[in-house]
């Protein structure tokens, strides 16, 4: 019979082959978790908006023969203007969320000189279109009237009246004299 001495029976040392087979197996294994990550967990992408947000309102504010500033007060700056096209000013806006169809809407103002000729543009929102549209993952359900009765302004009235101011302490008499801070003839 052979026996194996105590010492050898205790070594738990691996061979460097299979160390070897050990590292290379683990290195397959993590580069093919790698191809399979996104399948599992997706990242976050953030939202992107770009550009100037025209509403219908305010596309239907715009009137032939206001001056540019007047058009500038009602949309904003505009995002291109082009040296080639002085007369022209678009605002284009986009909006890209993961999961979501990208939203891309144009207007184009025509100027004559100063004034505004006409304009055109896409399909324009209404500021709640516009707004549901950008927080479509949240469902509140009905949106409260934002509207008070009478007895409702009175009650909010009363309770945020102010209070009668405190009384302020008198006036000290102006017959009070103080010493001097310094004496006239003290040395320096």
């Amino acid at each position: 019979m052979h026996f194996l001495s105590p010492r050898r029976a205790l070594s738990t040392k691996p061979s460097p082959r299979l160390a070897h087979a050990l590292c290379a197996l683990m290195a397959v294994a993590s580069l093919s978790a790698c191809s399979y990550v996104p399948t599992i967990i997706t990242p976050y992408k953030i939202d992107i908006v770009q550009g100037n947000v025209v509403t219908r309102e305010q596309a239907q504010a715009l009137k032939p023969g206001m001056s540019r500033a007047e058009v500038r007060d009602i949309l904003g700056s505009p995002l291109l203007s082009s040296v080639f096209h002085a007369d022209r000013w678009d605002y284009v806006f986009t909006f890209r969320r993961q999961g979501q169809e990208p939203q891309q809407r144009k207007l184009t103002a025509f100027f004559k000189g100063e004034t505004l000729e006409r304009f055109e543009g896409d399909e324009l929102p209404s500021e709640v279109e516009f707004v549901a549209s950008l927080d479509a993952r949240r469902k509140f359900g009905k949106v409260p009237p934002l509207q008070a009765t009478e007895a409702q302004l009175k009650s909010f009235q009363d309770k945020n009246t102010p209070l009668a101011p405190e009384p302020t302490p008198p006036a000290p008499s102006p017959d009070t004299v103080y010493p001097p801070l310094e004496s006239s003839g003290a040395a320096r």
